[in-house]
């Protein structure tokens, strides 16, 4: 399996869409990743929709749904709100599966520490965020925003639940010991 470039964040205010690496660099390691339930597998993009890997990943770990978003201003209906809105931080209850197709990207997840990692990712680059973590989205400073740069992601996500304890109105998910609420949908 090849390996993917993680590193450690500085605090800085700047353009989110740069690289953000700390002076000295911290990378982080895959087994790092592995071990905050982050996978990697390196891909043959060309190839997604007949690649026997890809299918494997998607039948050993149960994603059955996919679809394709083109992050480019002249294909995805209100740019400019998605891409803030995809670099809010936030949570699912299910895994989030992410392909890059074509393009680079950063991926950032929080560690049980509370410290975000950054994840470079280019064509072929597919990965697993556990359910639970915190993460973020956006382009990389390098990739212009003109119709020729088209990046592409591919979504897989479980529809199996996450076992949760229910109580009134809340569902009650533990991360890393941290209680988090989220509000039922009626």
């Amino acid at each position: 399996m090849a390996s993917i470039e993680a590193w450690f964040m500085d605090d800085s205010d700047e353009d989110h869409r740069m690289p953000h690496k700390l002076n000295p660099n911290e990378p982080v390691s895959l087994k790092e990743l592995e071990n905050i339930g982050v996978f990697y597998w390196k891909l043959d993009a060309d190839i997604y929709e007949t690649d026997p890997v890809l299918e494997k990943i998607r039948k050993d770990r149960g994603y059955s749904y996919s679809d394709i978003i083109t992050i480019d201003k002249d294909k995805l209906p209100n740019y400019e709100d998605k891409l803030k809105m995809f670099f809010e931080e936030h949570l699912h209850l299910d895994d989030e599966i992410r392909y890059i197709l074509d393009g680079r990207a950063y991926f950032d997840v929080r560690d049980r520490e509370d410290r975000w990692i950054r994840i470079a990712m280019t064509k072929g680059d597919l990965i697993t965020l556990p359910a639970g973590i915190y993460h973020r989205f956006t382009l990389t400073e390098t990739v212009p925003f003109a119709r020729h740069w088209n990046t592409s992601l591919v979504l897989w996500l479980n529809l199996f639940e996450i076992p949760c304890l229910t109580e009134g109105p809340y569902n009650y998910l533990y991360v890393w010991g941290t209680e988090m609420r989220t509000t039922l949908k009626p």
